[in-house]
């Protein structure tokens, strides 16, 4: 027996709020993992735990917030148990693209793979939470899973590739925009070959909620998104090379004497060991820096040296100091380079100095080298 089919409207304000969530989370999730490469690990795993969060928790927000919008003829409730899982579903699969794209070689397949993750997570997010609606059921037309499907892995295939492509504001700009469209283009494109049937009875998987509950949690965890974007829009306004408190410093108070002329800082040295004696070499005498295990070499005109440093507080001392990484194992100086090579996708930077080797340049780090050295 065929169940007769409910009549569905929208509150087109909270239409235009889902959009809004959608967004936000979006430039939230992708500012947190910007400038990563040069942190401690620590603070790498945690920049990404959080965007992971932003972004994974953003698309679930975006979903709940237009359905508080969908008005039905009958009362209908949601499975406290499978609206959980729906989010954390959203957020784990957003993780591992994350995971993808900051802990492994970006490569075009890695960087692809990681769009089609995300866009996997946004339809598996939706399709749960819907699964999470009691005494209605939504039932779906296969032309419309089909074309919400496309448009979810496509776009956030396009939005990865924006945003990681080159990792400039103006690109994560757009990968935000892209991200929200992708989000919401999933859910309105499902919705609208969507119907929904009466059901009797309440499924016994978790406790419900109400519409007004869900509507407290829902604008709770918006509200913490959109302090997170706030809170991520202070690095925007901040020029890179100065911190608040340098900036603050600078500006002084009312009424307070002309700060003195501040000494010049002196120049990095690298501390470095050979036959157990301790030295200690200027950074800009460095050719480049090569990891080793926990530890790293340090190679100069005259030979190398050993580091106790390892590649990743290299990278966080050196590369302020005009150094590149052009493998995920090597820092070059720049200054130095006497000739780099390509050869298809990868290359290499050579130095002068005899029995110098060279070092090589992995196909993620191809372009950001190649423009340092004007080749």
């Amino acid at each position: 027996m065929r169940m007769e089919e409910l009549t569905t409207s929208h509150s087109a304000l909270l239409i235009v709020m889902s959009c809004v969530v959608a967004i936000i989370a979006g430039f939230t999730g992708l500012s947190l993992t910007r400038n990563l490469s040069a942190k401690p690990m620590a603070q790498k795993q945690a920049s990404v735990a959080l965007a992971s969060i932003a972004l994974g928790g953003g698309i679930w927000a975006m979903h709940f917030v237009a359905m508080l919008g969908l008005q039905l003829p009958i009362l209908f409730y949601y499975d406290a148990a499978i609206t959980l899982v729906s989010a954390l579903t959203a957020i784990l699969i957003v993780g591992a693209a994350l995971i993808l794209l900051h802990f492994a070689e970006r490569t075009p397949v890695v960087i692809t793979t990681a769009g089609g993750i995300v866009g996997g997570g946004i339809l598996v997010m939706h399709y749960i939470g819907m699964a999470g609606l009691e005494l209605c059921r939504a039932v779906y037309t296969v032309p419309t899973v089909i074309l919400s499907s496309i448009a979810a892995v496509g776009l956030c295939i396009l939005a990865i590739w924006i945003a990681y492509g080159h990792r400039t504001n103006r690109n994560i700009l757009l990968g935000t925009l892209c991200f929200a469209v992708a989000v919401a283009s999933v859910h309105f494109l499902a919705m609208a070959g969507t119907s929904f049937v009466a059901e009797p009875t309440f499924a016994e998987f978790g406790p419900s909620i109400s519409n007004e509950t869900m509507a407290l949690g829902v604008v709770f965890f918006s509200f913490v998104i959109f302090g997170a974007c706030l809170w991520v829009s202070v690095t925007y306004l901040v020029p890179p090379d100065q911190t608040p408190e340098q900036m603050r410093d600078q500006a002084g108070t009312v009424g307070a004497p002309a700060a003195q002329p501040v000494e010049q800082p002196v120049r990095l040295q690298v501390p470095c060991e050979r036959d157990g004696k301790k030295l200690f070499v200027p950074a800009a005498d460095v050719l480049f820096v090569r990891a080793d295990g926990h530890y790293t070499q340090v190679y100069t005109t005259t030979g190398h040296l050993f580091c106790s440093w390892p590649i990743t507080e290299a990278t966080k001392r050196l590369v302020p100091e005009g150094f590149l990484q052009s493998h995920r194992s090597y820092l070059v100086n720049p200054a130095h380079v006497a000739r780099f090579e390509r050869a298809k996708d990868k290359g290499r930077c050579f130095f002068a100095g005899d029995g110098v080797p060279p070092a090589p340049v992995s196909r993620s780090k191809l372009k950001p080298i190649q423009d340092a050295l004007s080749v």
